[in-house]
């Protein structure tokens, strides 16, 4: 598809639209909003436009409609499937200065937002009114609401409380024409019409800009119990995970680490030592969180029977919150590590939890037929194992050519346990060439179709999440 040139008539339009936003065309600025975390990717916009109102976004959509300028919604950018690339050039909508919070409604438990609100700031500004925002992706500290909500993101407690959509209630949104609507109701309960509100939550901006969002909250949690549990047999520390379910205990969190996810962040991150005795080759790092001691303690014992029956080591309980924060900075840091050592691909695989063995052990010998090393670890509750693939000791060739026939092979193998592609990633760029594994040509055709309603001039964040028709 051929598009228009951001020429001196476009950004001086763009400069005209913004009252008090900014207009970046410095090559700097370019390459800094033209890569995320997606492995070593860089695609720069040919100009950055950082709008603070919903009108100013308004502006900015209608003139690349007029002049037909793809226009990418830029977050965060801490993706790892490309989302927020400028793959066609055009505009970078940077969304990072509508970071209001704009109503905390302690009385029907609701935060409205705009997308460039920071995910850890939006936690502790609710937690200081006794208010829990459960959606916790690893990046939180500088992933951004409206990121999360693009990507409909997860993160480990997920398993109990649910991803960024099950969160969602209302959300404003720029269309590719300009338009702008809401896409439901603050309230609970809504079986009126399409549910337009899940439809845009994960499309990744390609049918519209979300610039205000209506989120749920809940009654922060009392209490935590947190530990940590060896297994000489990563296979079987997934088989563990669940019989904990069948055991009738749902934790707030179930994560899964293999032996080497373990040594990376050890070595790269400073202040976490925890003694891995060498026969040990994963943990499983398993919360519970409600409003009573006594029955967190009861539930912990329940889950320390479960282990124990799938032959785990000795549990290290986390007993203050100094052990708990270095606990959760362990597992938190394990991408920061993996990608710190050397360049890695991550697939972002899910299946039914009980698979996750199948899963596992299929993966470690794809890897082995194919001559590569990956690292494994995950929200093992969710069904979620990152596959991260590393690039040491593989032919440049081989990583180009000959790697993609084996991702296939993954994804081929993931789908036929019943599972998906992505579980929280997102397609994006990176992973649109493997829609076709989960998706027969009837499903894409009506994913085009909602693509062709919303955005007939396929101006919104191109090249993403569909593969060519």
């Amino acid at each position: 598809m051929a598009f228009g040139t951001v020429d001196v008539e476009v950004i001086a339009a763009l400069r005209a639209a913004l009252d008090k936003g900014d207009l970046l065309s410095a090559q700097e600025d370019m390459l800094h909003y033209g890569h995320d975390e997606t492995e070593d990717l860089v695609h720069p916009p040919e100009v950055v436009v950082r709008p603070r109102t919903t009108e100013e976004v308004v502006r900015i959509v209608k003139v690349c409609a007029a002049h037909h300028i793809p226009i990418t919604p830029i977050g965060g950018r801490t993706g790892l499937s490309g989302g927020a690339l400028c793959v066609h050039g055009g505009v970078g909508l940077a969304l990072d200065r509508m970071d209001r919070i704009e109503h905390i409604d302690e009385q029907n438990l609701q935060v409205t937002v705009q997308p460039g609100v920071i995910t850890q700031v939006l936690m502790d500004a609710v937690a200081a009114k006794g208010l829990y925002y459960a959606p916790d992706p690893s990046s939180k500290g500088s992933c951004t609401i409206g990121g999360n909500l693009a990507e409909n993101a997860g993160g480990p407690r997920a398993v109990k409380y649910g991803v960024t959509r099950d969160f969602v209630l209302n959300l404003e949104v720029v269309l590719a024409s300009g338009e702008v609507i809401w896409t439901g109701a603050n309230t609970l309960k809504n079986a009126t019409g399409y549910d337009l509100t899940r439809l845009i939550v994960g499309s990744e901006g390609t049918l519209g800009v979300i610039t205000k969002a209506v989120l749920r909250l809940i009654p922060m949690p009392k209490a935590s119990r947190l530990m940590l549990v060896p297994f000489n047999s990563a296979v079987q520390a997934c088989e563990a995970v669940s019989a904990v379910f069948r055991a009738g205990i749902t934790p707030s969190a179930l994560e899964f680490m293999e032996r080497d996810a373990i040594d990376f962040t050890m070595r790269h991150v400073e202040g976490i030592a925890i003694a891995v005795p060498d026969d040990v080759q994963a943990h499983l790092l398993i919360e519970v969180d409600g409003l009573h001691d006594d029955v967190l303690m009861r539930e912990c014992e329940t889950i320390l029977g479960v282990m124990e029956a799938h032959d785990c080591g000795e549990v290290l309980f986390a007993e203050t919150a100094a052990e708990k924060d270095a606990l959760w900075k362990l597992r938190r840091n394990v991408p920061v590590a993996v990608k710190a050592h050397t360049i890695y691909k991550e697939e972002d695989t899910v299946v039914p939890r009980y698979a996750l063995p199948q899963l596992l052990a299929g993966v470690k010998a794809i890897g082995k037929a194919h001559g590569f090393r990956s690292i494994c670890y995950g929200h093992a509750g969710d069904g979620n194992l990152h596959i991260n693939i590393i690039k040491e000791g593989v032919s440049d060739d081989y990583w180009k050519n000959g790697l993609p026939i084996a991702i296939r092979e993954l994804f081929a193998l993931t789908v036929s346990l019943g599972g998906t592609i992505s579980g929280e990633h997102g397609i994006g760029l990176v992973q649109r060439p493997y829609m076709d594994i989960a998706f027969d040509r009837t499903q894409l055709d009506l994913m085009r179709g909602i693509k062709q309603l919303f955005d007939p001039q396929g101006i919104m964040n191109p090249g993403k999440v569909l593969p060519e028709g």
